[in-house]
This record gives structure tokens, C-alpha cells and sequence, in this order.
């Protein structure tokens, strides 16, 4: 980075404050009591995030005489949840490129399920009258380099061979700089209907909020210390009390599992984004943005941005930090070097909102696993259900898999339960210190993959042949 642009990029960050934008909000609700004492319940859900909330909402809407219970180790939405970039993605695949390369059989059917999956999420804002500024806008993927926008042309060729492609736009050059301005965008692919934007903590504290209307007792800075057998069903035990349950769905993602099995499945990796001081109008106009979509490049290493209601923008993205042993630490949600980086690429993208500000910096924990997206099973003879490895497109996935639970829980053959999506499983991550290695070289090697017109390395082609791969 050259002197002049690292000390720009550092004046941007002066007044930034170390805390996610979105749970700042003045509309955060109170935190619930703890559980205290012994409670029991039909259905026990582990989780306050996205995959805790939808679960137990859905439960009752299926029965509202169920008796549901949702117990959160912090506050409902805390975590990834109110932490993310707010992109809704109709998408269960971790996008339609993972998607043809692990399901070609079965992606046009997972494809309209998740059309489905998203329309259900727009009903359920309207509906339940949640207030975390939904807009259907869609997500344009920008090429900045050509070989990106021939990638970008194969996807639609192949979503069009597949009946797939209503709703899709290519945009060369000018199309793609006249919806956002920026010098580095080469072309794009415009999804007008697959993706929302959303405010994501208002969408946890909206869903919570209509999940206490429908009668789920929820119970916050209540973390499950282990899961048993007992009787018939479950028992979990918290800090200060315990919960019975004929059934337990577990919404815990990037934190360990109950079930310890599951834990080899996932690794924590560390995303981080920046949050812009409100444009002025002479900003936004050279900017452009008006159809307000979200966007992301087409990058191995990728940026994600978008604007909000108040017209800043949230920039996020580039770096996947893992840890070595795979811990999840607070010190780790904050990253100077990353936010440094993350602020000159702003710039290289953006060089029309030179000295404009960061008012917020921040990162979090994403549940990652080796296929990019969520995977699914029971355990404990079928009383135990669980949903993870969602990869940071977990807005809208978090939904289909809280049905997905539901599903195995009923023991009900579905047609979500018969895809080869959930009925398969991710290759585990190897122990330490062969993880902690793999993943440097694969992160190494995407790296250089974006320095040489996307040309893949053996070991990345050799990752790819066998399904693995290392993602935020």
C-alpha cells in the first residue's frame, strides 16, 4: 500500500467505533431473564440467532398447542445475526457456482425451493410487522478483472440451460457503472429477485418479538452446558437451572455443538466489515445506487457492500481469519490490519467518496464447512436435530434449515428431506495442526488465484476434486 493511500485510509477509520453498526440501534429491545430452576417443554431450542428463531416460530406455527422453550447463552441476536451484512439470499447453496458444482441434479429444484424460502421470509415481515427494512432489491456480482466476467457469462449460460434464469441481467461495463459507479467494475450479473436487503439485528429482534406473541418462552444469557438422555426425551442443563423436553433442535452454529460429533464439521472463521458516516446527497449522486442493490465481487478473496436505509454504506469482507484450535474469542472480533486494508481497497473501489469517514468497525464468527453450505441431521434416536455450516449466507438459508429440523423431528419424509443436500454430509476438517496449516495454504493459494486471472493451483484443483474447500 503506498504512504499517501495508508495514510488516507487510516484518517478514514480515526472515529470508527469498535462496535457492529447494526446492534447500536435505539430499537434493541431489553434482554429476558435467565432460566432459573427446571422447566420442561415439547420443543427445546438452543440458539437466540436466526436458527433458533426461526425454528421455534415455525414450530408454532405448525402447532400453536406446542410448548416451546428458546434459551440464549447472551441476547437473541448477538452473535452473526446481528453482525452481518444483511443480504437475504433466496439462495441454499452458498450461491448457484457452489451449487452446480456439488448438486448439478438437484440444483434446479433447490433453486426454486429457495425462491419459495425467500418469498415465505418477505410474507412473514409483512405479516408479523417486522421492522428491519426489507427490500427486495436483488444483488448484483461485479467482475473487476475479464476473467471474472467470462465466469459471470458460463453462470448464465448454464442458469438459462436450466430454466433458471428469469430475473437474471448481464451488464456489460456502462450498464453495471450506471446502476453504481465505480472505475474498477468490468461488468456484472444482476439477480433482481433472489436476494433482500435488511437491517439483520432488527429482523432477530422482530422474529423474537412475534415469537413471544405466538407464546415461545424465551430465555436470554442462558448458555446449554451439556445435552443427555432422560427419560423419553432430553434433559439440557444451564447455569442456573434445566430444561426437559420431549425434542431439542439445536440453532448453535459456529459455537460447539451438543452434539459432539458435529463439531469436526465446522471451523470458526473471522469476517470483518466497516460501516460509512451517512453520505451527502453530492456523495450519493456520484455514486449513483438508486435501485439500492446489494453487490459483491467475483473474487476468491471478495468484498461484500451494500447501502442502508440512512444511506451509508457497509463494506465487508476480503479477509477470512482462522484461528488456529478453531476458538471462538472476543479478542478475535476486532482486527486493525484487516480494517486498514479493508478501508484502502474502499477507496480503490470508491475514490469519488475520498474523505469520507468509518463511523463503525467490527467483525464476528461464521460457522464455515467444507461445502459452503448448511448441513443437517438428528442424533439421540432422533429426539436431537440439528442445522449448521451455513458460511455466511445464512440470512435467509436459517429458515429452510429451521424447516429442515422440524422435518427430522416429526420424522416426516419431506421433499426437504429427501434432497441429497441434506441427507449428505460435508467432509470433516482434519485435526490440528494439519487444519490450521491446510487452511494457510488454501487461503495462500486463493490469493494467488486472484493474481493470475483466476488460475487454480494443484492444490487448489486437487481441494477441488475432493469437495473441499475454505470460505467466508
Amino acid at each position: 500500500m503506498a504512504p499517501v493511500a495508508m495514510r488516507l485510509a487510516a484518517q478514514s477509520l480515526s472515529d470508527a467505533q469498535p462496535v457492529p453498526f447494526w446492534l447500536e440501534d435505539p430499537g434493541k429491545p431489553g434482554a429476558l431473564p435467565a432460566l432459573t430452576g427446571t422447566e420442561r417443554c415439547d420443543l427445546l431450542v438452543v440458539g437466540g440467532g436466526y436458527s433458533g428463531l426461526w425454528t421455534a416460530l415455525l414450530a408454532k406455527e405448525r402447532d400453536p398447542s406446542r410448548d416451546v422453550v428458546l434459551i440464549e447463552g447472551r441476547e437473541v441476536g448477538w452473535a452473526a445475526s446481528g453482525r452481518n451484512g444483511g443480504f437475504c439470499a433466496a439462495s441454499l447453496t452458498h450461491g448457484f457456482g457452489n451449487g452446480l458444482a456439488r448438486w448439478p441434479g438437484e440444483l434446479a429444484k433447490l433453486e426454486r425451493m429457495g425462491e419459495r424460502n425467500l418469498d415465505a421470509i418477505e410474507e412473514t415481515v409483512a405479516r408479523y410487522s417486522l421492522d428491519c427494512d426489507f427490500e427486495r432489491t436483488g444483488e448484483i456480482d461485479v467482475a473487476t478483472e475479464a476473467y471474472q466476467l467470462d465466469e459471470l457469462h458460463e453462470w448464465y449460460e448454464e442458469a438459462d440451460r436450466l430454466g433458471l434464469a428469469d430475473g437474471l441481467t448481464l451488464l456489460d461495463r456502462d450498464a453495471v457503472r450506471a446502476e453504481v459507479d465505480s472505475p474498477t467494475f468490468q461488468g456484472g450479473l444482476w439477480d433482481r429477485r433472489g436476494v433482500a436487503m435488511l437491517h439483520p439485528a432488527k429482523l432477530a429482534w422482530g422474529l423474537k418479538r412475534a415469537c413471544l406473541d405466538l407464546g415461545v418462552r424465551i430465555f436470554e444469557n442462558t448458555p446449554a452446558l451439556d445435552l443427555v438422555s432422560a427419560g423419553g426425551g432430553m434433559a439440557v442443563r444451564t447455569p442456573y437451572g434445566r430444561v426437559a423436553a420431549r425434542r431439542v433442535a439445536l440453532g448453535t452454529n459456529v459455537f460447539p455443538s451438543l452434539v459432539k460429533r458435529v463439531r469436526h464439521y465446522v471451523v470458526p472463521v473471522y469476517d470483518y466489515a466497516l460501516m460509512t458516516e451517512p453520505l451527502s446527497e453530492e456523495q450519493l449522486a456520484s455514486v449513483g445506487w438508486k435501485n439500492r442493490q446489494g453487490l459483491g465481487d467475483s473474487a476468491n478473496q471478495f468484498h461484500y457492500f451494500r447501502i442502508t436505509a440512512d444511506h451509508r454504506i457497509l463494506w465487508g469482507g476480503y479477509d477470512a481469519i482462522y484461528r488456529f484450535g478453531g476458538k471462538v474469542a472476543a479478542e478475535m472480533d476486532h482486527r486493525p490490519e484487516t480494517y486498514l486494508k479493508l478501508a484502502q481497497h474502499f477507496f480503490t473501489c470508491f475514490p469519488q467518496l475520498e474523505g469520507l469517514r468509518f463511523s463503525h468497525a467490527w467483525g464476528g464468527a461464521i460457522d464455515t464447512c467444507a461445502r459452503f453450505s448448511a448441513f443437517f441431521g438428528t442424533a439421540h434416536q432422533g429426539k436431537v436435530a440439528y442445522a449448521a455450516g451455513y458460511t455466511g449466507l445464512g440470512v435467509g438459508a436459517t429458515r429452510f434449515g429451521a424447516d429442515v429440523m422440524l422435518d427430522l423431528l416429526a420424522g416426516e419424509r419431506t421433499e426437504r428431506t429427501q434432497l441429497e443436500m441434506v441427507r449428505s454430509k460435508p467432509l470433516p476438517f482434519p485435526p490440528e495442526p494439519i487444519a490450521w496449516a491446510g487452511i494457510g495454504l488454501t487461503k495462500w493459494s486463493l490469493a494467488r488465484a486472484d493474481e493470475n486471472g483466476g488460475r487454480r493451483n494443484l492444490w487448489l484443483k486437487t481441494m477441488d476434486r475432493l469437495g473441499l474447500g475454505f470460505d467466508s
